[in-house]
């Protein structure tokens, strides 16, 4: 139960799914062998990372001045949008100045516009959900941390599908920091989900996934999509860490799809590292994650 390994998770599961995000399960399996990816030799992020930290820089910074979060979190996705090859901005916190954040990792178009020209659009994609799992150590309130997910996804992301995903998805971790189960922590998520306007596609998606056994990767993809979209890339993060029996099976169950492989590993990452800590993490892949001494910096300062 803890941020560092919600963060540690969740990178490491990017970093699984990275090298296939855009491959079908035939290529996958057809590289890889037939159980898909089951590690690699070094886990470099992806820009679901990279997110992750500018979100928490943001928060911190929020807590040590005292001022709206938003408007902490917004800055720092203009640095990291700088860090992408946007405008220059003022350096108000550290990351921007490491130099390993300034590769680019295929970044979404819909946030690098976003942020770039602030144009109100219909994106229900998932880079609004996969950087949100940070929020949910802003308050104990349930109910604010989900509000400030929904806020922090609608800097880049208008349609409530796009933007709601982030808000369960941070209520789903704050419950399980708090030591709630995974399927508590659902419901307590989905019982502020049903306040919201437009919350009917999220919601009838993630009733789905909680009601679903184990599946085969095509049986993810006409299930649940594949994972481009907000709704679905959390119910196929959620659907692995429902279904398997440990932290680096559900991981590998999560990338090993034809989809958005780095988002859904990410978010199945966020949710079993903070459930149950850092020490869940394979040591193998802690030791070759790119930017490990980054995460744990932030992480030890909240």
């Amino acid at each position: 139960m803890s941020l560092l390994g919600c963060v540690l998770g969740g990178a490491v599961g990017d970093g699984l799914g990275a090298p296939i995000e855009f491959s079908s399960i035939d290529v996958i399996r057809r590289r890889h062998g037939p159980d898909g990816v089951v590690d690699l030799p070094s886990l470099e992020i992806t820009d679901d990372t990279q997110m992750v930290l500018f979100t928490l820089e943001g928060l911190l910074l929020a807590r040590q001045y005292g001022v709206d979060p938003l408007l902490t979190v917004r800055a720092a996705y203009g640095r990291w949008l700088h860090t992408q090859g946007g405008p220059p901005v003022a350096d108000d916190g550290w990351l921007m100045s490491d130099r390993r954040l300034h590769s680019r990792r295929a970044p979404g178009h819909t946030c690098i516009t976003a942020l770039k020209h602030g144009e109100k659009n219909d994106s229900k994609g998932c880079g609004g959900v996969m950087r949100a799992a940070p929020v949910a150590v802003w308050s104990p309130d349930v109910r604010e941390v989900f509000t400030l997910a929904v806020g922090t996804a609608r800097m880049t992301h208008h349609h409530p599908s796009g933007y709601l995903s982030a808000g369960v998805l941070a209520a789903v971790v704050r419950s399980l920091l708090d030591g709630a189960d995974l399927l508590s922590a659902v419901a307590v998520a989905r019982a502020e989900l049903v306040r919201w306007d437009g919350h009917e596609e999220q919601t009838t998606l993630l009733d789905k996934v909680v009601g679903l056994g184990p599946l085969t990767p095509e049986q993810v993809e006409s299930e649940l999509g594949g994972g481009w979209v907000g709704e679905e890339a959390l119910a196929i993060g959620l659907h692995a860490a429902l279904v398997a029996p440990d932290f680096a099976t559900a991981v590998r169950l999560a990338v090993n799809h034809s989809g958005d492989s780095d988002s859904t590993g990410s978010i199945c990452g966020n949710l079993l590292g903070a459930r149950d800590g850092a020490e869940v993490v394979p040591d193998q892949w802690l030791a070759v994650l790119e930017l490990r001494d980054v995460i744990e910096r932030l992480c030890l300062s909240w």
